[in-house]
């Protein structure tokens, strides 16, 4: 990533943990992946934005995106599962399994993982896909 693209990114980042909405944050992620366009993590913050602004079909190609140039990204493909739920693709389960098996290796990982679903659930309590997923990936 380029210094000017981690510096936008950490400022979008710092936006987002101090509650700003997706809609005002979305065009700065746009604009860090259109400088640094091979960047998993920026493409995977694009695509939670995404599902957080109720656009699904822009969130599943940005989470794609993501997903193919770092697969061992958790966040990344919890982003793809529910994109696909929020669109009615097929083939969530593979996704929900990789992740499975990724929070098994990693406690840290599992930690950030779970934070994240939950600052999701608090930003948009009603979220029907994540709750499906948070349920799949803690079920015995």
């Amino acid at each position: 990533m380029s210094e000017s693209a981690a510096s936008l990114f950490d400022t979008g980042m710092e936006r987002y943990q101090a509650g700003e909405s997706p809609d005002t944050l979305i065009p700065v992620f746009q604009e860090v992946c259109a400088i640094s366009p091979k960047t998993a993590v920026a493409w995977s913050c694009l695509a939670w934005l995404y599902l957080l602004d109720d656009k699904p079909n822009k969130a599943y190609k940005a989470a794609l995106k993501g997903t193919k140039l770092n697969q061992n990204s958790p966040q990344a493909q919890v982003n793809l599962a529910i994109a696909m739920l929020e669109t009615g693709k097929t083939g969530v389960r593979k996704h929900i399994e990789i992740v499975k098996q990724q929070m098994t290796m990693s406690a840290e990982l599992e930690k950030e993982l779970s934070e994240s679903l939950e600052d999701g659930l608090r930003r948009k309590p009603d979220w029907e896909s994540l709750n499906r997923v948070k349920k799949w990936l803690y079920e015995v």
